[in-house]
């Protein structure tokens, strides 16, 4: 499958403007290759949290269930085998 690209225009505050295209000459990287690098960064960083959140909910779920250690895993594991 062929890759297109589509231009997308957002409007920024001309100081934040002006320190994007700064970031860009500093980095070697036209605008476009800052924005997808930035946003991969932001995905990333958004998808470690959801990650993380989960892994507070597990905890909690197994803190109330009794769940405290590695031992305790695996004898539910193994329980109904």
């Amino acid at each position: 499958m062929k890759k297109t690209r589509v231009p997308v225009t957002v409007s920024v505050p001309s100081d934040l403007a002006a320190q994007f295209e700064k970031l860009a000459k500093v980095e070697a990287k036209n605008k476009s290759q800052l924005f997808r690098d930035m946003f991969a960064t932001y995905r990333q960083r958004k998808g470690e949290e959801e990650f993380f959140a989960l892994q507070r909910y597990g905890v909690k779920q197994a803190r109330k269930k009794g769940v405290l250690t590695q031992g305790d895993v695996e004898t539910l594991v193994f329980q109904g085998r």
